[in-house]
Parts: structure tokens; C-alpha cells; sequence
């Protein structure tokens, strides 16, 4: 396991430390949740998401460009 040290402003850390506490859990685990909720994920979880989206799906992938390509049109529009 990689260690990393950040710079955190007295009072984040004091909270950080409090609800490490309060959820009986070490800072590292707190953070790493936190990683996991927001998506941060390796490149090569990324690339293996993308794989079984793409076994599953019932498109081809000219049809998946053209409905994204939809998608971004009527966003825009919006």
C-alpha cells in the first residue's frame, strides 16, 4: 500500500479527525470511501467497466455514437 502526505487546513483536519472517530474508522479509510463514492478508480477498472458495458449492451458501436451524439444535441439545446 502507497502512503501519501496532503496539506489540510487545522480545522478539515480536526473534522476529518472527529468523524473518523465517530464512525469508528481510520482517516486512510475515510478518504479511500470517499475516493470510491467519487468515481476515482484505476485506469484499468475504468477500461474493464467499459468492456462489460459493452458485452451487455444490444448496440453497435455506430448506433451507441449516434445516441450519444443525440444525447449531446438535446443537452445543448437545453
Amino acid at each position: 500500500m502507497s502512503r501519501l502526505t496532503i496539506t489540510l487546513s487545522e480545522n478539515r483536519y480536526r473534522a476529518l479527525k472527529e468523524a473518523s472517530a465517530q464512525r469508528d474508522k481510520t482517516i486512510g479509510q475515510l478518504i479511500d470511501e470517499s475516493l470510491e463514492f467519487y468515481g476515482i478508480k484505476p485506469r484499468q477498472d475504468a477500461h474493464a467497466l467499459v468492456a462489460r458495458a459493452r458485452a451487455r449492451a444490444a448496440m453497435t458501436e455506430a448506433d451507441a455514437l449516434g445516441l450519444a451524439g443525440e444525447e449531446v444535441r438535446a443537452t445543448r439545446k437545453a
